[in-house]
């Protein structure tokens, strides 16, 4: 296949879904790493689809318009970082000594996380990044989530093997909200989500108040499942409604310390 084929290949294949890897284009294609590489910076060049860390990304928008694909960890890590900051600091205070908990990957729960490194809690996660931080700088019991690495998006998910572990609250971000429920573009965090939300007594969401105007693919779970949701004070009054209205605690955190 020419060099033209395969990088109408790989942007074909980004039309049906947000991320591609370069091991899995290697299978895909049939060629080394190194020609994938540099079909992607082919395509990243003439602004097809983006390059990122471990492979290539659709653009926002590219498959379906209206919606919006995820970004990857390192990417979505910089955005937002005070918002982030400011909803895992509250959402700390939610979890009590000797509580066990679920921290599911992204990256406010990143933060949530590094939070509870110290507290004499039980913590369950599968995001690699905070496997890594509580590694070196955590206290907490930890249990780490079985099966393979999945570097994008960042987390480690078993497709055989049962969560071995309940919690008091199950913490999870999400790319987008609306009156669907947790919206998810990429269909692993939509399953391990699944998964996850079935082993807690409670259903906490992270978000800042960006992600009630991105619209996401898939459902991870309905709103009838999501006890609170913990984001900041740009949250609309229209979104406040109708989150209410689904029976979802809504509480605010703000720079000030201050809640809702």
């Amino acid at each position: 296949m020419s060099d033209s084929g395969r990088q109408r290949q790989i942007v074909e294949l980004l039309r049906d879904r947000p991320f591609a890897s370069v091991r899995e284009l290697q299978e895909r294609l049939g060629v080394s790493a190194a020609t994938v590489r540099r079909d992607i910076d082919k395509i990243d060049e003439a602004g097809d689809a983006r390059k990122v860390y471990g492979g290539i990304s659709a653009l926002d928008g590219a498959a379906q318009a209206g919606v919006a694909y995820a970004r990857p960890y390192d990417e979505n890590r910089d955005l937002a970082v005070e918002a982030k900051r400011q909803i895992a600091a509250l959402a700390a205070t939610m979890v009590r000594d000797g509580d066990a908990v679920i921290v599911h990957g992204g990256s406010t729960c990143f933060h949530l996380g590094a939070k509870l490194a110290d507290r004499n809690i039980r913590l369950f996660t599968n995001s690699m990044p905070l496997v890594a931080y509580l590694s070196e700088h955590g206290h907490c019991s930890l249990t780490i989530a079985g099966g393979e690495l999945h570097r994008e998006p960042g987390i480690i998910h078993s497709l055989t093997q049962s969560v071995p572990f309940y919690a008091s609250k199950f913490f999870l971000g999400a790319q987008g909200i609306g009156p669907e429920g947790v919206l998810e573009s990429h269909p692993l965090l939509v399953r391990s989500i699944a998964e996850l939300s079935l082993c807690a007594d409670q259903i906490v969401v992270l978000a800042d108040s960006r992600k009630l105007s991105i619209h996401a693919r898939n459902v991870a779970l309905p709103l009838s499942r999501i006890g609170t949701l913990v984001t900041d004070n740009g949250l609309s009054d229209a979104d406040a409604r109708m989150l209410e209205n689904a029976g979802v605690m809504v509480r605010i955190a703000s720079a000030s310390g201050a809640v809702q």
